[in-house]
């Protein structure tokens, strides 16, 4: 007979959030949410399941090989999990607030659930905090997202911040025009996944030369808009080499001091971007503080239609908790069993957290310490609880 699983044990890329994490991650949420709201983007919570046809419609179809299904007893229709909720929160912008006027700000946080995880994310459920700036195409609209995020994680005291600007249609569009066949285009992807400049040349095409120019062009945003400036590109991308060149003046104008680097070919991850995108950084900190950019939401798209120009960013607390300083730890304060509870109100209003003792005690001190408490309450005030000798 097989023996049940642990307790403990739970699915691959599932855990859980333990004190003081979770109260750390709480917080997070609401100081991001504050910053946002600071700015103007007001907060919505869309479900966490919805009818498969209106979650995986349009652009949300590239997320559908990430998306849990499951069959409603109730209605005998197909639903799906979140994967993401950016483009939830373009459904509610379409359907729920279509009348507001643009450009339309709002935000959100929640939790996400995905099939698989990733190598950079491993975790398969975790928490999402972001901000839409809907029916914009300008590109203040952009740079207005990027500087949002970093403005939301510097506030927290995310140290090293770097935000790696690119524009994931770019490598696509200079494909289809200069009309490269699917074996050559496959070739170029797999070597491009893996920024295998080697791989790109022996390609040997004159569509890989101009991808391996390009593929040069990463680093320091300055240095590298000037290598992409000099390379002759078709005029049908122009517009793509022009967008990212001015977010990234926008951007380091209003922020000197942000470390803003270029990927002109990165493409990973960003599944339904349709413009200058973006992916947030800090120095030894494993995986993605965040990543944003411009999409087209899905409205009309079933009647041919390209959907409401937006831009956004989704921040991940998993990751932003391992890149902040660990919150001091609140003073806790034993009460003695017996305590008062207008007394006990009276500290709390002070600011003490208190733990009340459920039975009496021969020695309060031993048993503050035991709960984990480092002040006691004393019938001339809290003192300290010494360590155990």
């Amino acid at each position: 007979m097989t023996a049940p699983p642990h307790p403990a044990l739970l699915p691959a890329g599932l855990h859980d959030l333990l004190p003081p994490d979770a109260a750390a991650e709480a917080a997070i949420v609401e100081q991001l949410v504050g910053t946002f709201a600071a700015e103007g983007y007001r907060r919505v919570k869309p479900p966490l399941v919805e009818f498969e046809d209106n979650l995986l419609a349009g652009a949300g179809a590239a997320l559908a090989r990430d998306t849990f299904r499951l069959l409603d007893p109730a209605s005998q229709r197909m639903m799906a999990v979140r994967a993401d909720m950016t483009l939830q929160v373009a459904r509610i912008a379409r359907a729920r607030l279509g009348h507001e006027p643009r450009p339309l700000r709002l935000s959100y946080a929640g939790d996400v659930l995905r099939i698989r995880g990733t190598q950079l994310r491993p975790e398969r459920q975790f928490g999402q905090v972001g901000a839409e700036l809907i029916g914009s195409l300008r590109p203040e609209a952009d740079a207005e997202i990027v500087l949002l995020a970093a403005q939301a994680l510097a506030a927290l005291g995310v140290r090293h911040l770097s935000i790696d600007l690119c524009v994931p249609t770019l490598v696509p569009d200079l494909l289809d025009t200069l009309g490269v066949g699917e074996h050559e285009r496959a070739a170029l992807a797999h070597a491009l996944t893996r920024k295998d400049a080697a791989a790109v040349a022996a390609v040997a095409t004159p569509a890989a030369q101009l991808i391996g120019a390009l593929l040069a062009v990463t680093g320091p945003a300055e240095p590298a808009l000037v290598a992409l400036a000099r390379l002759e590109l078709p005029p049908a991308v122009e517009p793509e080499r022009r967008r990212l060149t001015e977010v990234a003046r926008q951007v380091a104008a209003a922020a000197p001091g942000l470390m803003v680097t270029i990927d002109a070919v990165e493409r990973r991850g960003f599944e339904y971007q349709t413009g200058v995108s973006f992916t947030a950084y800090a120095r030894q900190v494993r995986g993605e503080l965040g990543r944003g950019g411009r999409y087209r939401s899905a409205a009309h798209v079933s009647a041919g239609g390209t959907g409401e120009p937006a831009v956004g960013v989704t921040l991940f607390t998993d990751t932003i908790l391992r890149a902040v300083p660990a919150p001091p730890a609140d003073a806790r304060l034993f009460l003695p069993h017996g305590t008062a509870p207008a007394r006990a109100a009276e500290l709390r209003a002070e600011g003490w957290v208190t733990v009340a003792a459920l039975d009496p005690s021969a020695s309060p001190g031993d048993e503050a310490r035991r709960l984990g408490c480092d002040h006691l309450l004393t019938a001339e005030g809290p003192r300290p609880v010494g360590p155990v000798t």
